[in-house]
């Protein structure tokens, strides 16, 4: 496992929580939101174990809905106790981002 995918693993609940805040998404689509993001190297065999522990959590529902094109796609959206915890790991992450930053930043001081 590469350094960027051990940071990435525990980020990438908040990253979904915070697509499927802006709207509801079928699995594909939150892989392809991912990726014009700019994150590109989250497998689609990633995403769906991180949306299935979500749902255990309470933190996202599924429903399933007709597509257009094909069989009948699973859909995501966040529920209350997702956007409380959406909150949190925003908060968490300002508090970690700037001494991180300061830490690992290059600087010949």
């Amino acid at each position: 496992m590469t350094v960027r995918s051990q940071l990435l693993k525990g980020f990438l609940d908040g990253c979904v929580l915070a697509i499927i805040e802006k709207q509801t998404v079928y699995g594909y689509e939150l892989s392809r939101k991912l990726q014009e993001s700019g994150l590109p190297d989250v497998p689609e065999g990633t995403i769906y174990p991180v949306l299935l522990r979500l749902q255990k959590q309470g933190w996202i529902v599924s429903e399933m809905r007709p597509s257009e094109s094909g069989p009948n796609r699973k859909y995501y959206s966040i529920t209350s106790e997702g956007g409380q915890a959406l909150a949190l790991i925003r908060n968490e992450w300002e508090l970690l981002s700037i001494p991180l930053e300061r830490l690992l930043k290059e600087e010949n001081s």
